[in-house]
């Protein structure tokens, strides 16, 4: 049993002989975990936790309950049936309905679940959103760099970069392969480009050490301004330079440096698991095929749409310490403690570049979280709203509205340069420039 499962049954009241939820089997360096349905115990718990919600004046359909009493975690009501398929948590929401519909009715009826949880993420950005103020210089609001652009993949990395501006970053740079370079600071003038990276074809086996050591340094002498790096759009797969950024990686670590970790990003990850383990300010952001491999790597089993959150809060819990976003129709957002499902409505035009759109979006919105926790001189590693999953949600969120105003305008024709295109109006409509938010 890991530390962190035995403090969250200490925390549930229950006995390392009373653990019938969670069954553990070690198999070499992989794991699975069995679930099996909650005792009678734990339900009461729940039904008098969601009482005292209600008691305080609360509704616990749109309440954030903790998984250890230190984090969040967003608990839908019925109408997302789609993550409801779980008997624990169809038992849950069963017992929210009844208490809701016996508080507050009219409410019920008036208020869906994905309209609140944008509520509170709008809540959210518009108290992390820094104010246009003219005494802040350039740089306060955020600076982003993506690692990634090859040969073949130019836009992906343009597509985060330009994001991260468009929400309000100051400074955006990209690092890429040389061939890549020209390309990219063709799309835009406002990206700083740095064409460092180098693919095996252009480096002879007897210069990859020296060159592999020049790519690091050239990296490294920005390392320190950077807020948030975004890893893994149009980067690749080719094998000298998922090396590279396997070292840019370990030194972004060192130097405490977030990381949204996105595209190829990810299959690099998954085969190199401690790169991330154990650091929590990394997110990852698989899609449906990089979650697949996620989930057998780690816990040695297929996905299960039917324990979604389950499955989810372990992978999270078994990586220990990254955040994970899993896009999707409804998008799950897992530390191994907080839970967080959004899913308001967004743009049924499955255009590619979306993915990276979000990973720049999660990168200024965890670094404005940060900020504000660091404002309000609290730890942000240690803040009881983690900031990674925070910054995650607002990305999710944000993405999502700025779709849905992008398909209103161009139905079929939508692409990911029109959605980039309403990331401003949709962030204006939750928080004014001249609203004085700080």
């Amino acid at each position: 049993m890991t530390e962190t499962s035995k403090i969250r049954n200490h925390m549930l009241g229950r006995d390392e002989e009373d653990m019938g939820d969670l069954e553990f089997e070690e198999r070499g360096m992989r794991s699975k975990i069995l679930f099996k349905s909650y005792n009678f115990e734990l339900s009461l718990r729940f039904i008098f936790a969601c009482f005292w919600v209600r008691l305080k004046g609360g509704n616990p359909s749109h309440t954030l309950v903790k998984h250890d009493m230190n984090s969040q975690f967003f608990l839908d009501s019925a109408n997302n049936c789609m993550l409801a398929s779980s008997p624990i948590i169809r038992r849950q929401q069963l017992l929210i309905r009844s208490l809701c519909r016996y508080q507050n009715r009219n409410h019920m009826a008036e208020t869906k679940p994905e309209d609140a949880i944008a509520a509170d993420a709008e809540q959210f950005i518009r108290r992390i959103t820094p104010s246009l103020d003219p005494n802040r210089h350039k740089g306060q609001a955020g600076k982003i760099a993506v690692i990634g652009g090859c040969r073949e993949y130019t836009g992906a990395p343009y597509f985060a970069a330009i994001s991260a501006l468009k929400i309000g970053a100051d400074l955006s740079h990209v690092f890429c392969t040389k061939d890549a370079g020209t390309v990219i600071k063709s799309y835009s003038p406002e990206l700083i480009v740095h064409p460092v990276l180098e693919e095996s074809y252009s480096v002879r086996d007897d210069e990859k050490v020296s060159v592999s050591r020049t790519v690091l340094a050239e990296v490294a002498k920005w390392m320190e301004r950077f807020d948030c790096i975004v890893v893994g759009p149009g980067l690749g797969r080719d094998p000298f330079l998922l090396d590279c950024v396997r070292e840019i990686m370990k030194l972004a670590r060192e130097s405490s440096v977030p990381l949204v970790i996105d595209g190829d990003g990810l299959f690099l990850v998954t085969d190199n698991l401690d790169l991330v383990r154990g650091y929590p300010l990394a997110v990852l952001t698989p899609n449906v095929n990089e979650y697949k491999r996620l989930i057998q790597k780690v816990l040695d089993c297929e996905v299960n749409d039917q324990e979604a959150v389950q499955q989810l809060l372990s992978l999270a819990s078994w990586i220990d310490g990254p955040t994970i976003l899993r896009k999707g129709k409804g998008d799950l957002i897992s530390d191994g403690d907080a839970f967080v499902l959004v899913n308001n409505d967004g743009s049924p035009r499955r255009c590619g570049g979306q993915g990276d759109i979000l990973s720049g979006s999660v990168a200024v919105f965890s670094s404005w979280a940060r900020q504000k926790a660091s404002a309000l001189n609290e730890d942000p590693s240690n803040s009881v709203q983690n900031p990674m999953v925070l910054g995650c949600m607002a990305g999710a969120v944000l993405l999502r509205k700025a779709a849905a105003l992008a398909f209103a305008n161009k139905k079929r024709a939508t692409l990911t340069t029109d959605i980039i295109e309403c990331l401003g109006m949709s962030l204006e409509k939750i928080c004014p420039a001249s609203s004085g938010q700080t």
